[in-house]
């Protein structure tokens, strides 16, 4: 892998991450359609620090008030314990098929058909939200957290999209579009945390084992175009809607089923 193949894929975790449109989906057809030799997957789960940190960084005041508010006890530690409570399914289901040898979940075939069937469902999910949605993170409720966190065991699948399929919980769960991606965003720390932490475990113990450079290329790349992703999906949200997402999901999904699996 060569360092500029680490800096577009890198760029690509980073806006694809929390863009609803599928990072992992995207680490996979970026490479098959430009001919580039397969890298290993342990460099897509430790670029994942890239977009850990980005988040953790442009939404550092959120961060910090949530950890805070567990101590005290307040609305801000409530959403905290929506996270900690919201994240187990998708660890435990992570966990088993790390441990299982199944089907190949990376083949363009199944990119494909999750590319377009969430962004349909994306689409649906935008057109039903209403005026009175929960627009506040602190008022969301243990019923549409654990729906939405149910939901992002789905995002396991490559070309499903962690960000997409939370969203799209969270617009039919009854929260805006804004407080979703939020809410999304923050839900999504302790798991790519894990995945990250387990992925250098892997790379400590040679199991898994990647080129230095390209991977600090990378990490830096996704770190970069994560906090743009993030800043720019949340203004987007104040007055825009996620159609023109889901629309891109479709015709990817359409053009990757003629180019790569046809």
């Amino acid at each position: 892998m060569t360092l500029l193949q680490a800096f577009i894929l890198g760029a690509v975790q980073g806006l694809a991450e929390f863009l609803p449109v599928s990072s992992s989906g995207h680490l996979i057809l970026v490479p098959a359609i430009f001919g580039w030799e397969p890298h290993p997957v342990a460099f897509d789960a430790v670029i994942h620090l890239g977009t850990l940190l980005a988040v953790v960084y442009a939404l550092r005041e959120d961060v910090t008030r949530i950890v805070v508010g567990i101590f005290r006890g307040d609305s801000l530690g409530r959403v905290g314990w929506l996270i900690a409570v919201g994240t187990i399914p998708t660890l435990l289901v992570g966990f088993l098929l790390s441990e299982v040898s199944g089907p190949d979940l990376r083949s363009p075939s199944l990119v494909a058909a999750m590319l377009a069937g969430w962004g349909a469902l994306l689409w649906i999910a935008d057109r039903s939200v209403k005026p009175d949605a929960t627009d506040d993170i602190r008022r969301l409720s243990w019923k549409q957290a654990i729906l939405v966190a149910v939901v992002q065991v789905f995002s396991l699948i490559p070309g499903t999209s962690r960000s997409g399929a939370t969203i799209t919980a969270g617009l039919f769960a009854g929260i805006d579009r804004a407080t979703a991606a939020r809410f999304s965003f923050l839900l999504g720390l302790p798991a790519i945390a894990a995945a990250v932490c387990l992925s250098f475990v892997r790379i400590w113990n040679g199991a898994a084992p990647v080129a230095i450079a390209p991977t600090i290329v990378g990490i830096g790349s996704s770190f970069a175009f994560g906090v743009l992703a993030i800043r720019l999906l949340l203004k987007l949200m104040k007055s825009a809607s996620y159609a023109p997402f889901a629309v891109y999901r479709i015709a990817l999904a359409a053009v990757v089923w003629l180019v790569l699996v046809r």
